[in-house]
């Protein structure tokens, strides 16, 4: 008989509701803390398996956590501000607001029949005005810190969300969400100097030890630390220098040309005078200013006819030119070009007929070197360079900066790729920036009696542009220092504002300023942050900078948020289509006996593609609420976790949910079974070969637990369900014995599936809920097993040993061997042709 799921899951997810099993307090205690967290999702109204899957794993970590003892605070909340309420307001005739708080509530009621162990007592909404006006208040704090500032600024523009874009949100050149190409325009705009934390963002990065390595990756090339020399170029006829920074100043005697980006001082004060000019930056601001873009794409420069003076060479000058691949966001925006020694300066250059100047040359003689149609960026010395010939490149680096050094033109320096944030949004549904513009007063912050400054209610979309700037009451107010006519901001802040600093506020969503100093001492940094790889160096970049400010203005005490960072994979599906090309939901299509793919209305042929991100443009999406109200919460949460490492992509398939759906039936038979032998005394030594297997897969399970091998953990189980529906049927195994081993199953599977596994503790004579029971002690000599020292060979050479359990796997057995660091420096990266392992004994690696 099938375990009744919807009864069991609805009545013990009331249990915890009325038990209040989730709540956490800030008293003090003996125990542990462990903050789980995962990113707080948009309210988007319904939910997907990618959140399944998220929120599962940030459960299971979650209720582990509280079976071993610790103090959990596993809080959630809604990122609730954005475009697509904004957008969704036009398409349905009703207010964001509206819209947003109907969404809640239904993904709120899908999460709780998820089983989901939230703090609900904690939840928060950014678009809330008791969240978004201490938020208001973090940020005149921020402006009188020295934090914040408006200036006049190129930015990206989003033509389709009429919205600017912080550079982290422009992706491949296009818009993070809506996908047009990204323009630039001048604005005035609020920016955050997250520039001031360059360093600090970059050295600390070495103690996130916890973060996957790429994620750090990311974040060190997104700040991009550069040391070079900082120049001053003179420029004849001209009143201004050429400020120039770089990375090879030693290469100076082979500069054959100077260029401005498009958007710099220079080149917006030579338009003015300058039609032709002016066509051509216009034509720069609509193209894409992508790495690869600009790598691949036509070299194109406007001839300014100024000429820089050369800083080495007396009487030598270079043509200045506005090119467009020259970007305001690196440097100065400005650079000296040497042909010889950098691609984009040889493309440009041979397009121009402009000199092409070798003054480095390979070490080898072997090595020819021909500049005229390639440029040369290997190592070597210095050539045609005058005081730096002979030198290698890193000491004429040295001489060529204590020579600019000498002559006042210029110094060493360190400079980043990182640029302020921009957090102006021309939209409203976003927190509204908290500052007063007066004609004689100039830019007042609002008095902090007056915050939370609300939203007005009553706007229009029916205009194209920001809907504050068109409302015919709200921005009209008065000066809080003069009293004279003045007009409130309009722009509202990127909504990344929001999300960096919500994690803090969970400690106590209760306090009235905005943090409580002693509950983030408590509970900070989080623990475990589960969340999306997209968000590496946006979010994540941010919520580090907010951290380091907010200490900064005497909020917290903390420097880094995040301890642990686990980024899941994707879930994927494969991809369907009809014959002509549409595609198709799974729900329209079925798969014959013969393994052909017909569309369930009129069965006509359908084309099956890859495995793909479940994506609603692709429509190979699976709702959740259909295999929860077919499985239950239970195998929907389990098959999530069974496949794959969580950090890795994972394929949705019917027959796995089927699978898992199976085996929780199998589990919920064991107990009935194990119940049913009340009374076999059974006999010591079989007894014991099952203490031991369960004491062996209980340490198995528990150090797979604590790295989140989830796949692993649920194998461990169902291997010890096997052998424990084994022992049932074997007289010899007392009942005293299985229904030990019994529970123990239970307890290591009720992190994964808390419903059925808190029904069947119950059902096993338990008055205390599973819930609260601590994990269960490892008998060390029960999970002792014998070890052996395995040899290691590559390519017949010994290369090392290990030591591992007797009864290890072939698998397990191959990859302790390949961990091996002797092992590694052997293969060096060859792939394996072949492996031969004898049990026990050696491995023996073919590559």
């Amino acid at each position: 008989m099938a375990y009744p799921f919807r009864d069991i899951e609805e009545k013990w997810q009331q249990i915890w509701q009325e038990e209040n099993s989730y709540r956490t307090e800030n008293t003090k205690t003996n125990k542990p803390k462990a903050y789980i967290l995962e990113m707080f999702p948009y309210p988007s109204g319904k939910l997907h398996m990618g959140h399944v899957r998220n929120y599962s794993i940030g459960d299971t970590i979650a209720r582990f956590k509280r079976a071993q003892g610790c103090e959990v605070l596993h809080p959630m909340g809604w990122d609730a501000f954005g475009l697509p309420a904004e957008n969704a307001a036009v398409q349905n005739s009703t207010s964001p607001a509206a819209w947003t708080v109907q969404n809640i509530a239904a993904m709120k009621a899908e999460f709780k029949s998820l089983g989901f162990g939230f703090d609900w007592e904690r939840e928060l909404a950014s678009c809330m005005p008791e969240y978004y006006g201490l938020e208001q208040k973090i940020f005149l704090d921020f402006y009188k810190k020295g934090l914040a500032y408006r200036t006049e600024s190129w930015v990206n523009w989003d033509p389709v969300d009429h919205c600017v874009l912080a550079n982290e949100q422009v992706i491949n050149g296009r818009g993070w969400r809506s996908g047009a190409l990204v323009e630039k325009r001048k604005l005035m705009q609020w920016s955050l100097k997250i520039t001031n934390y360059s360093e600090e963002l970059l050295e600390e990065l070495s103690a996130l030890t916890g973060w996957p390595e790429k994620v750090v990756k990311m974040q060190e090339n997104w700040i991009g630390r550069s040391e070079g020399a900082f120049i001053q170029f003179e420029i004849n006829d001209f009143d201004e220098k050429l400020n120039v920074f770089t990375t090879r100043p030693e290469t100076l005697f082979g500069a054959s040309f100077c260029a401005i980006a498009p958007t710099h001082p220079i080149a917006e004060k030579l338009a003015n005078t300058n039609a032709k000019l002016a066509a051509f930056i216009e034509e720069c601001q609509h193209a894409p200013t992508t790495e690869e873009a600009l790598s691949t794409g036509d070299k194109k420069g406007f001839d300014t006819h100024l000429k820089v003076v050369h800083p080495f060479v007396p009487g030598k000058t270079l043509p200045l030119f506005v090119a467009n691949f020259v970007l305001m966001d690196y440097g100065t925006g400005a650079l000296f070009a040497c042909p010889a020694h950098d691609e984009r300066d040889h493309d440009f250059a041979k397009k121009y007929n402009l000199p092409i100047i070798q003054v480095v040359a390979p070490e080898s003689t072997d090595v020819s070197v021909d500049i005229t149609q390639k440029a040369y960026t290997g190592p070597g010395k210095m050539i045609n360079s005058g005081f730096l010939d002979g030198l290698s490149i890193e000491e004429a680096r040295s001489v060529a900066i204590q020579k600019l050094e000498a002559q006042d033109q210029g110094k060493k320096q360190i400079t980043y790729r990182l640029r302020d944030w921009c957090v102006s949004r021309q939209r409203y549904w976003g927190c509204p920036i908290p500052v007063i513009h007066c004609d004689h007063c100039g830019t007042v912050p609002v008095p902090d009696a007056d915050l939370p400054v609300r939203l007005p209610e009553d706007v229009e979309f029916n205009k194209t542009g920001n809907p504050l700037d068109h409302h015919p009451t709200w921005k009209q107010v008065k000066c809080p220092k003069c009293e004279n006519d003045a007009i409130r901001e309009t722009d509202t802040f990127d909504t990344f504002f929001e999300s960096s600093w919500y994690f803090l506020r969970f400690c106590d969503t209760k306090a009235i300023a905005p943090l409580n100093k002693e509950a983030v001492d408590k509970w900070m940094p989080v623990d475990w942050y589960i969340g999306g790889i997209e968000h590496a160096v946006l979010h994540l970049l941010y919520a580090r900078f907010f951290t380091k400010a907010l200490r900064d203005c005497g909020y917290i005490t903390i420097s880094e948020p995040f301890k642990n960072l686990l980024t899941q994979g994707m879930v994927c599906h494969q991809t369907y289509k009809d014959e002509n090309g549409k595609w198709l939901y799974p729900e329209e299509v079925m798969r014959l006996t013969g393994g052909q793919y017909v569309t369930v209305d009129g069965e006509k042929p359908v084309t099956v593609g890859r495995s793909e991100k479940m994506s609603k443009s692709k429509k190979n999406l699976v709702d959740p609420q259909s295999i929860i109200d077919t499985y239950g919460a239970d195998a929907a949460r389990l098959f999530t976790l069974s496949d794959t490492p969580p950090d890795r992509d994972f394929d949705w398939s019917d027959e796995g949910v089927e699978g898992a759906w199976r085996y929780l039936n199998r589990l919920w038979r064991l107990i009935e079974n194990i119940k049913a032998t009340a009374g076999r005394v059974g006999e010591a030594e079989a007894s014991l070969m099952v203490a031991k297997k369960t004491h062996q897969m209980l340490k198995k399970i528990t150090q797979n637990y604590e790295r989140n091998g989830f796949n692993k953990i649920i194998a461990f189980a169902r291997e010890l369900t096997r052998d424990l529906e084994n022992a049932v049927t074997d007289q010899a195994v007392s009942h005293q014995q299985l229904t030990h081993s019994g529970k123990v199953l239970i307890q290591v599977l009720f992190p994964l599936v808390p419903h059925i596994t808190s029904e069947l503790w119950q059902q096993m004579g338990e008055t205390a809920l599973v819930i609260e029971a601590t994990w269960p002690e490892i008998d060390v000599k029960l999970a002792t097993t014998d070890e052996v020292t395995i040899a290691v060979q590559v390519n017949g050479k010994m290369r090392g040993a290990f030591i591992i359990s007797s009864d290890s796997d072939e698998a397990s057995v191959l990859e302790e061997a390949l961990k091996l660091p002797t092992v590694q420096k052997d293969m060096n990266g060859r792939p394996i042709r072949r492996s031969i392992v004898i049990p026990n004994r050696i491995v023996n690696l073919v590559v």
